[in-house]
């Protein structure tokens, strides 16, 4: 896979992860995102367009490099904490497919 496609990747399933724990958590009542999971989305996406890593990107958790604030890395450690077991029965490829990518 290259960066680019490695890249859009990650942000469709970053995106898909932060709406599903939105939805779940937080119930918008407007069916969107609220303004702190949309706040997220945003950082997130803003960081994956820098990653320093290039070619090389690895998962961000197995990355020495921690381009996320504190905050936000928690935030996204909630989110990935709370979806991340319910993926498989949501979205199985995604989830197989990044479990793959840990693994690398």
């Amino acid at each position: 896979m290259t960066n680019s496609n490695r890249i859009k990747q990650e942000k469709k399933v970053i995106a898909q992860m932060i709406a599903i724990y939105c939805r779940r958590r937080h119930r918008p009542s407007d069916g969107g995102l609220c303004a702190e999971c949309d706040a997220l989305l945003n950082y997130a996406m803003a960081r994956l367009d820098r990653c320093p890593k290039g070619e090389a990107k690895s998962s961000c958790r197995k990355c020495d490099i921690h381009c996320y604030a504190p905050i936000q890395r928690k935030q996204v450690r909630d989110v990935m904490k709370y979806v991340g077991p319910r993926m498989l029965f949501i979205n199985p490829a995604a989830a197989i497919r990044h479990l793959l990518n840990e693994l690398k």
